[in-house]
């Protein structure tokens, strides 16, 4: 019984990935719409807008005109389940469990002088949706979450001359998740549920580099902080038959969740060969070894059944990743510009913890984009990717016998519209 609610409530905090499949582990990577067209090659050194704020706060020194920018990406992710099996041995496999989904931005910058900017975003730095069809042959290891992450960013930026600049901006962070799976003491016993819901608001920061390295070449550097939450809220466990008890449980429990999204560094250059090509390369590392276990406590558990539902850990054994990307943009003309880019991503999970829902692998992505100009005080991005992950296997079971073991091959298209005005 132990292992069954394990594999079900620890999940609030690692079953971030689904629909964040443009990202490794959990994270979200659209944050910003011209910077989708390049695949987030130049993150940290494009400044083409207001959402540097999150791409690098200290490329608001080169944003010289009060602007507002904001914009949605849409994500349209698919997965096809092969050589399935599970005990017992019902239940189907359709891998349509991510919908479509939309992540919405925001940001605005008012420059204050020649050295000082400030502004503010808003953005999705985390975030997750899933939910497999009833009767998943998995449902014991994962049924359905919903996990949203948002963050308030209030920056500042300072240029100590005309080739480098600083920013920090502050982060509010609030979470909150709600989680199902089945549970079923044995094979024979009819399936009960556990519902996990939680919530918490916590501060981070990010901090930025930017360097004017040559009239053409421009280096930035981004850290983005950790960020440490306690999820407080409730499990509430519906079961008709609790193992040799043999009674039924119907409770709400109180609930805590310790969860620390990682910290990041994003490296990135934009070189302008001409007046008409601009290429970008970057490099992202994540912490995710952060992520080595995860521990739930549920207060107010009967002393009979303290020992399956009090407190409940499991390893994960995350490591840290690297993203590489290269990009390009071509200015077509005063109005049009046009961009491309080249992704790849690790992905922080293994081969012996990965789960249902968790069945990502290192992913590659290629990117489309453009900017319209239709004056100079409006531009309107455009976006589209398109990412396949490596094929990767599952392979779960439990004290009580069962088992899931299947191929995931995951794929996923990216759309993005978005516009700055600029005052």
């Amino acid at each position: 019984m132990k292992k069954v609610m394990l594999k079900t409530t620890l999940s609030l905090a690692v079953t971030l990935a689904s629909t964040q499949i443009f990202a490794a582990g959990f994270a979200i990577n659209e944050q910003s719409i011209s910077g989708m067209g390049t695949g987030f090659a130049g993150r940290s050194s494009s400044a083409d807008d207001a959402s540097t704020i999150y791409g690098n706060p200290a490329g608001m020194s080169r944003i010289k005109r009060e602007q507002v920018s904001g914009g949605t990406a849409m994500l349209d992710a698919h997965t096809d389940i092969s050589k399935a099996s599970s005990s017992p041995n019902s239940g189907t496999n359709k891998g349509d469990m991510v919908p479509f989904i939309a992540v919405p931005m925001g940001y605005y910058v008012k420059p204050i002088d020649d050295h000082w900017a400030v502004g503010i975003g808003m953005y999705a730095p985390f975030g997750l949706i899933t939910k497999y069809e009833n009767g998943f042959a998995g449902r014991y290891f994962g049924s359905e979450s919903n996990v949203k992450v948002v963050t308030l960013q209030p920056t500042v930026s300072y240029a100590f001359n005309d080739k480098v600049s600083i920013g920090f901006g502050p982060t509010i962070n609030r979470i909150d998740g709600t989680l199902e799976s089945n549970i079923s003491a044995t094979q024979a016993a009819p399936d009960g549920q556990v519902k996990i819901k939680g919530d918490d608001t916590a501060l981070g920061y990010n901090i930025g580099v930017l360097v004017q390295a040559t009239d053409n070449t421009r280096v930035g550097l981004t850290y983005h902080s950790k960020v440490k939450y306690k999820l407080d809220g409730d499990t509430k466990v519906n079961y008709g038959l609790l193992g040799v008890l043999g009674q039924s449980v119907n409770q709400k429990y109180d609930a805590s969740l310790d969860l620390t999204t990682p910290e990041s560094v994003d490296f990135s250059v934009t070189h302008q060969i001409d007046d008409k090509w601009t290429v970008y390369a970057g490099s992202t590392w994540t912490r995710w070894s952060q992520l080595q276990a995860i521990t739930v406590e549920n207060k107010g558990v009967p002393t009979a059944l303290s020992g399956q539902f009090s407190t409940i850990t499991e390893e994960q054994n995350w490591h840290d990743t690297w993203a590489h990307a290269i990009g390009v943009s071509y200015q077509l003309n005063k109005q049009w510009v046009l961009r491309s880019g080249l992704s790849v991503d690790q992905a922080p999970t293994n081969n012996v913890d990965r789960s249902p829902r968790i069945p990502t692998g290192d992913r590659k992505a290629i990117s489309f984009g453009a900017g319209y100009s239709p004056t100079d005080d409006l531009t309107i991005d455009v976006a589209y990717s398109y990412l396949r992950e490596e094929s990767v296997n599952v392979s779960n079971s439990n004290a009580q016998g069962q088992t899931y073991n299947a191929k995931y091959q995951n794929w996923a298209s990216g759309f993005g519209v978005g516009a700055t005005y600029r005052f």
